[in-house]
């Protein structure tokens, strides 16, 4: 009996254990991630490619480089239309702020009883004093702006290794894959093999599913959003269309960000107010269809996750991990769920939930 204690606290010492080195290490962990999330998707390819006859290194090696030839093509095509719309909209930008400018100037006076920065300079002022109002100190402000500036660097600097060694990572996942799988089966005692095998097949193909379909819908949904915002005639329609469709598998956030932008830039364009309404009218429009019609026809209930359960997701996994639990919060929130309902049935299946009060004195 205090062996089964002392293995029972082991068990549960080893598993707090590993969420703590996780939760400490989320930030390194997140190209590892990334890095398994490509694998993953990209073992089927390289499994047909055994299938025939190419070596597992050498199908790996190629499905990773046209996974990046066709990112790289992506780019080469997509920059130079956004380059060219970006900087029409900066050749146009002061000239729409000033207009903006002089209309919200007088409501913004009788207001808040200010007057809005004319200048960049005064913008400048502007900011700093009310940095130093909402910091409630001055001091420091040299020391803080170097700080600033060096961590800063080293942020964009690590940000920049992470993404050269994510496709590194990822092939080496890639070439390991089914035996880094097979190695992890041989670990699970016995007699809990079928259940864990059970319970690592559905996640395999819930997770299948939601690849496969979000992938499938984001494109459609960029396509739609582009096209809609074209038609409505507003700045940086596609950059803002694509941007949209591509960040909807994040719940609420792709659709939050794209109306910000999109709702900016129309009323930015203040010679045709008319605008407004018709960005209203294709954000909404396509995000009824998606609610509606494409995420269930394409990605359908393979996640199985109800909309508060999504928000409880998002909400744990943001505050746990910050932008990357945002990013991953959807698929993580769906394994847990079924690891929980899994963990429940055999709960209620148990000895130890069934017996009696009378059976235990027995």
């Amino acid at each position: 009996m205090e062996d089964h204690a002392t293995r029972r606290w082991l068990w549960l010492g080893g598993g707090l254990f590993t969420v703590g080195a996780v939760y400490v290490l989320r930030g390194v962990l997140f190209p590892l991630m990334l890095a398994f999330v490509i694998a993953y998707a990209l073992d089927p390819v390289v499994d047909w490619l055994e299938r025939k006859r190419v070596p597992r290194a050498l199908g790996a090696a190629l499905a990773m480089l046209l996974l990046v030839s066709f990112v790289t093509l992506v780019i080469a095509v997509a920059a130079p239309l956004f380059i060219e719309e970006l900087r029409d909209a900066a050749r146009d930008l002061p000239s729409q702020l000033e207009s903006l400018q002089k209309q919200l100037e007088p409501w913004v006076y009788q207001r808040f009883k200010t007057k809005l920065p004319h200048s960049f300079a005064d913008w400048l002022k502007w900011s700093k004093e009310l940095t130093e109002r909402m910091q409630g100190q001055s001091a420091g402000g040299g020391l803080s702006l170097v700080s600033q500036a060096v961590f800063g660097t080293l942020g964009y600097v690590a940000a920049f290794v992470s993404a050269l060694i994510i496709p590194v990572f990822a092939l080496y996942l890639l070439i390991d894959f089914d035996s880094i799988v097979t190695r992890a089966a041989t670990l699970v005692p016995r007699r809990w093999s079928s259940a864990v095998g059970e319970t690592c097949s559905e996640i395999h193909t819930m997770l299948g599913g939601y690849l496969r379909g979000q992938l499938t819908a984001n494109i459609v949904l960029a396509v739609l959003y582009a096209t809609g915002l074209q038609w409505v005639d507003i700045r940086l329609a596609l950059p803002i269309g694509i941007l949209t469709g591509m960040l909807a598998f994040v719940p609420y956030v792709g659709f939050s960000l794209g109306l910000v932008l999109a709702m900016a830039m129309a009323v930015l364009d203040a010679q045709h107010p008319s605008r407004v309404l018709g960005v209203l009218g294709v954000m909404l429009g396509v995000q009824l269809l998606d609610g509606m019609v494409i995420t269930p026809r394409i990605v359908g209930r393979s996640v199985g996750l109800s909309p508060l359960e999504v928000l409880l997701a998002l909400a744990i996994a943001g505050t746990l991990f910050g932008f990357v639990g945002v990013l991953f919060a959807v698929p993580l929130g769906a394994i847990t769920k079924i690891v929980v309902r899994r963990l429940v049935a055999a709960y209620l299946a148990s000895t130890f939930y069934s017996r009696t009060t009378g059976s235990n004195q027995g």
